[in-house]
């Protein structure tokens, strides 16, 4: 039973940085909308940047979840 418990709070814990990461990124989203016109174009391509960064990690992190959700399935 122990390494259930350990497969269940490695999920929670990868589920929470995958929620920090979709809020990061919805908010960046927003700035880059209401920024378009007035930012400059650096700070524009770094939003970009950012926001492709944290999609990779968003996949990447859903594939791992899915891993663990498999493991789990396993026991």
């Amino acid at each position: 039973m122990p390494k259930l418990d350990g497969l269940k709070e490695e999920l929670a814990y990868l589920k929470l940085w995958l929620g920090i990461l979709i809020v990061t990124a919805i908010s960046l989203v927003g700035w880059l909308l209401t920024s378009f016109h007035s930012a400059s174009w650096f700070l524009l391509l770094g939003g970009f940047a950012a926001l492709l960064s944290i999609a990779i990690g968003c996949f990447a992190l859903h594939r791992q979840i899915g891993v663990k959700i498999r493991e789990i399935a396993e026991i």
